[in-house]
């Protein structure tokens, strides 16, 4: 079994399901098969992967939201129970080997550095092998790898002709070959999550070239042009009407000749980005049928939420700035327009591609809406399917998957996994559809909730309710915002006029809000919302941000502020990293300089879109900080670094206070020292509030893109590091705002 879990795709994007980026990988599956009209999910990522691999709800497995925001009640404290048994933990004791490869998103953040623990991550949860990057995002150009339980570095670099999607697609070929010549008669599972299309929108230039003005009409045109192909196809009926235009996206006419030109570009960039996946899907595909396994192999393709909204109205050629609160500067994103989805850049597309994407729900990712939890389907198995290119309608949850799995297979439940009494399979089997177009939907009700933003479905009726409104727009009109707690008094009002009411089978795009000509049944729903609530885990509702950010979790080590790295140390993630964040900081390097001296980096974090490294080049103590992509400070020693045993010291001492509304962090007197001298110094008006490039840190050479242009990565240091020592022993200002708006686009 081949399971393709894709990230932030749209209901209207894949060609399959009438969109305008072409997917002919994904579309040979749907031609061999099915396409499920009617799938939902959770409306975002780590809930959903948690309800694909286990079959319960997002709640019932303590994943509420993204890991990194987890908190201490049950339905949401980011530790997925083992009750809870995932599909390779039931497919292994079956026979089955069983691969992961990509994203994971599934286990505490605290768990994911290398000191572990493992039992959370793929190998602990039923796969026997695994490679990918285990945080909700990684630069496509030079990831943040995993390999089974050990951080590795990525084969080659971008100027060879890395990328991440074709590196995934060459471990899940070896994994499949290294199972099929040593048992060829032994199944397997594989669960493959490409990054695409979540950002950073990463891609050789030549695939986002391919679609050179094919969105220059803009996205009004594009929602219209998907609608009509999605009623050709049979996704809707004739009469369904295309969801009205949302208030927070401007209209495409509307924009100058510059804002269209650079935002057709970053659609462009996108698409390219998801048909580059493709074409390394297809890679995997060509292998299964090599070995004549094609027709007998059972594949899943689902996206795990709706179109991501992360890039804001105007996108960005550099998500660092908005993770940090910088002013976006159309000119600086214009700037770049021949850079985009380059090693160069972090980027994201404007909102209103979005929107397209969702064509023709509305709204997006994070909302439950149908455009946040409605999502692109696709099965097939044609040794046991004889359908070809049919749609289904039949109402599917996430949490199907893992019964109908089950079911196709002949697979029983376990009762227990590792000695683990198992927990009731929520979900239904839709495996009934494969060969009856006309079976009855076996999931009638089921529960949203995502940030205090609810829904439920029953029985072909929909209900909303919204928060905190609509669309920003709305909610900015009441005086509310995306992250505001739910207080007893707003929920109560909420509950008395805040929902909305749809009649899916007559307005399947969420249209036409008929709460007020049937307040009986909109009743009805609620009550039912909060009986499904009760039972799977959601109360306490919780639409708050900063109070999930402030909670104190568990951790793998005790608070320190002393680190000490060594140049054997495999790259630390960037959440494991030193905070030298608007405080006072050192970093020092116990070094020996041979005779004929020395060069290279003896420690660095982040890359081009934000960090800083501090390496010896021409013989003198240098350090660079890169400020989000857009400038670049340094300070030199003004003398060289002569052969011998040093103490080589850098030191950053905030001479001011941070200014988070213009996204600039506590300006600083920077030195360097040689064994106690100082030997140069210089001020730096701002530092980067929050978060740098998410490139981890590494001791005695550069991972990855660098923040200076001074060398080409790695620039392995030449002499001997015998330790790297960083303190961050003083005060830490904070801004919870802006570490909010990171996690919340990281997902």
């Amino acid at each position: 079994m081949l399971l393709v879990v894709l990230d932030d795709v749209g209901y209207g994007q894949l060609s399959c399901f009438g969109g305008l980026v072409e997917t002919p990988n994904i579309d040979r599956v749907a031609a061999s098969g099915l396409r499920y009209a009617n799938m939902h999910t959770t409306a975002l990522c780590s809930p959903s992967r948690s309800c694909i691999l286990t079959g319960r709800n997002h709640h019932s497995n303590g994943v509420a939201s993204i890991m990194e925001l987890a908190t201490g009640f049950p339905g949401y404290d980011g530790r997925m129970p083992f009750e809870n048994g995932m599909l390779p933990e039931m497919l292994i004791d079956h026979g089955y080997n069983t691969f992961c490869v990509g994203k994971w998103h599934l286990s505490p953040t605290e768990d994911n550095s290398p000191a572990g623990p493992f039992h959370r991550r793929p190998l602990g949860r039923g796969f026997e092998r695994y490679y990918g990057f285990l945080g909700g995002e990684t630069n496509q150009w030079y990831p943040d790898l995993t390999q089974d339980n050990a951080q590795v570095r990525q084969p080659r670099l971008p100027e060879d002709g890395y990328h991440l999607s074709e590196d995934l697609a060459d471990q899940a070929i070896k994994m499949i070959l290294d199972s099929e010549a040593n048992a060829p008669e032994k199944p397997f599972f594989m669960y493959y999550a490409p990054g695409a299309g979540h950002a950073p929108h990463h891609v050789p230039k030549d695939w986002a070239d391919r679609y050179r003005g094919r969105f220059d009409e803009g996205w009004d045109s594009y929602r219209e042009t998907v609608f009509a192909q999605q009623k050709k196809i049979g996704l809707f009926p004739a009469d369904a009407e295309l969801s009205p235009r949302d208030p927070d996206v401007p209209e495409w006419n509307s924009l100058s000749g510059d804002e269209r030109r650079l935002y057709a570009r970053m659609m462009e960039v996108y698409a390219g980005f998801v048909s580059h996946a493709d074409h390394h899907l297809g890679r995997v595909l060509d292998t299964i049928e090599q070995i004549g396994e094609l027709e007998n192999t059972l594949i899943m393709v689902i996206s795990d939420n709706g179109a991501s909204a992360e890039g804001g109205v105007t996108g960005s050629f550099n998500e660092m700035l908005f993770f940090n609160r910088v002013p976006e500067n159309f000119d600086d994103n214009l700037a770049m327009i021949d850079e985009l989805g380059g090693t160069r850049t972090y980027n994201h597309y404007a909102w209103g591609w979005t929107w397209a994407g969702n064509t023709p729900f509305r709204r997006w990712k994070r909302e439950t809406y149908r455009g946040g939890a409605t999502d692109p389907f696709v099965v097939a198995w044609p040794a046991r399917i004889g359908a070809r290119g049919e749609v289904r309608g039949q109402y599917a949850h996430a949490i199907d998957l893992v019964p109908t799995v089950l079911d196709a297979l002949g697979v029983e439940p376990p009762a227990a996994v590792r000695g683990v009494a198992q927990a009731p399979i929520e979900g239904v089997s839709f495996a009934s559809s494969f060969d009856a177009a006309d079976a009855p939907t076996g999931h009638t009700t089921q529960y949203f909730e995502m940030f205090g933003h609810r829904a439920i479905y029953h029985d072909g009726w929909r209900a909303v309710c919204p928060w905190p409104g609509p669309n920003f727009t709305e909610a900015a009109a009441m005086g509310r915002r995306m992250g505001e707690p739910i207080t007893p008094e707003v929920l109560e009002r909420l509950d008395a006029s805040g929902w909305e009411l749809y009649d899916i089978n007559e307005d399947p795009t969420e249209s036409s809000n008929v709460a007020a000509e049937h307040p009986e049944q909109l009743r009805d729903l609620i009550a039912l919302w909060w009986e499904e609530a009760e039972k799977y885990k959601v109360l306490p509702l919780d639409g708050s941000l900063q109070a999930r950010l402030a909670t104190e979790r568990p951790q793998t080590s005790r608070p320190r502020t002393r680190f000490v790295y060594r140049p054997h140390t495999s790259l630390v993630p960037a959440f494991a990293a030193p905070p030298i964040y608007n405080r006072p900081h050192s970093i020092e390097a116990d070094v020996e300089i041979p005779a004929d001296g020395a060069s290279g980096v003896l420690i660095a974090q982040g890359g081009d879109a934000g960090g800083y490294t501090f390496f010896v080049d021409d013989g003198r103590l240098r350090y660079v900080y890169n400020y989000v992509g857009r400038e670049q400070f340094e300070v030199s020693s003004s003398e060289p670094l002569r052969p011998g045993r040093h103490a080589v010291r850098y030191e950053f001492e905030p001479t001011g206070q941070p200014d988070f509304k213009l996204g600039r962090g506590t300006p600083g007197r920077a030195q360097l020292y040689i064994d106690g001298r100082l030997v140069g110094n210089a001020d730096f008006p701002y530092t980067t509030p929050l978060l740098f490039e998410l490139e981890g840190l590494s001791c005695g050479y550069d991972f990855g893109a660098s923040a200076t242009k001074s060398y080409q990565p790695p620039f392995t240091f030449t002499g001997t590091i015998h330790s790297v020592t960083v303190e961050v022993s003083g005060e830490l200002i904070r801004d919870d705002d802006a570490e909010v708006a990171r996690l919340m686009a990281q997902q």
